[in-house]
């Protein structure tokens, strides 16, 4: 690791890499009504390689694809039958993304694009009815 390497974004919160990783999978496989055991681990894998090995910037990027995920979500075109995993990385990251307010560099103006969406994503996805799955029978 360079020296010269700025680690003071590691220091925001731990909810980003403790919460993301099983949102984001049940996101990427919006087809399925549950994210399989292998994109979990996946999307832990990267963002334990990003918080471990990789910069802001990569781990801005991250985010980004993140913000992406939500925004369509929250697409009125798009078929949202649980909105949750939409719901908690919207505001994992809108959080995140606000704090940068207070760390040197220009990652706080360099998201205000993403904050804003997320806003809007957000307030889209709590006015969606959300559909309860039905209760699988036991018989």
């Amino acid at each position: 690791m360079s020296a010269r390497r700025s680690l003071v974004w590691l220091g925001l919160t731990p909810e980003p890499e403790q919460e993301l990783p099983a949102v984001v999978a049940a996101l990427r496989s919006a087809a399925d009504d549950t994210p399989r055991p292998g994109l979990v681990a996946a999307e832990r894998r990267r963002v334990e390689r990003l918080v471990l090995r990789g910069t802001q910037r990569g781990w801005l990027r991250y985010l980004g694809e993140v913000t992406d995920l939500v925004v369509a979500a929250a697409d009125a075109t798009s078929p949202v039958s649980d909105p949750r995993p939409a719901l908690l990385a919207g505001e994992v990251v809108l959080d995140h993304h606000r704090m940068l307010i207070g760390l040197p560099g220009d990652g706080y103006r360099h998201t205000d694009g993403q904050r804003r969406a997320l806003e809007r994503a957000l307030a889209r996805l709590r006015s969606l009815p959300f559909r309860h799955p039905e209760p699988r029978s036991t018989v």
